[in-house]
């Protein structure tokens, strides 16, 4: 199962999402920001970073990059996309998912392992998970507060569309320590957290993050 990883200009998790991919058994593919071909894969991955230096604002850039062109008409149509961290920013900017994310509440820089709850199991990136699995997984984020109005946030609790949950304490401020949602379909999620930096006991502070990648390669053998 092809999935692929975009590297923008400012990329700094790439390489760790195409490892990931592999650990979980699939075949990374990467992808150039600038070119509209997605290459065959069944998946993208928009990685972390600070793609063009997070002028204007973070993924405001890179919203507008060729390739986001061709996975904005096909997430449009039901493919999977995940964005991780710079990732959700960009997803964010591009209108497949709803809100912003801001500077943090208390303006610093956070980078620290952070316990997370998964709340929404039905997409295709979490489906591994069990209802309500506290994880844990690193953060590492400066406009990590994801904001929304009150009608977007009463639309995202209804609709179970909250993917992952701040568990204690809330890094960065997001409105209901909101760490990771879901569009209406359910097939392009965003999270702030680095699901791809933790991947094996070895290297991270355990290997659940390991499930977003192998969810998502489960479900497209199953389709």
């Amino acid at each position: 199962m092809r999935i692929g990883v975009v590297t923008f200009p400012g990329s700094l998790d790439d390489h760790s999402a195409l490892r990931a991919i592999e650990l979980a058994g699939g075949e990374p593919v990467s992808l150039f920001h600038g070119s509209t071909d997605l290459k065959e894969v069944q998946a993208v991955v928009l990685p972390g970073g600070f793609s063009y230096g997070d002028y204007l604002r973070c993924g405001a850039i890179s919203r507008f990059s060729p390739i986001m062109e061709s996975i904005i008409i096909a997430a449009e149509h039901g493919f999977p996309v995940l964005g991780i961290c710079n990732g959700f920013q960009i997803l964010c900017e591009s209108h497949l998912l709803p809100g912003a994310l801001t500077r943090n509440s208390d303006l610093h820089f956070i980078c620290d392992d952070q316990k997370v709850a998964v709340e929404n199991i039905k997409t295709p990136w979490t489906a591994g998970y069990t209802q309500g699995q506290e994880i844990v997984i690193p953060i590492k984020n400066g406009e990590g507060s994801f904001q929304c109005s009150d009608e977007t946030l009463a639309e995202l609790e209804a609709e179970s569309r909250v993917v992952l949950r701040y568990v204690g304490k809330n890094p960065n401020g997001s409105r209901n320590s909101i760490a990771g949602i879901s569009n209406k379909q359910g097939n392009v999620v965003g999270v702030m957290p680095h699901p791809e930096q933790a991947i094996e006991e070895l290297t991270g502070p355990g290997d659940e993050g390991l499930i977003f990648f192998s969810s998502i390669l489960k479900e497209m053998v199953g389709r």
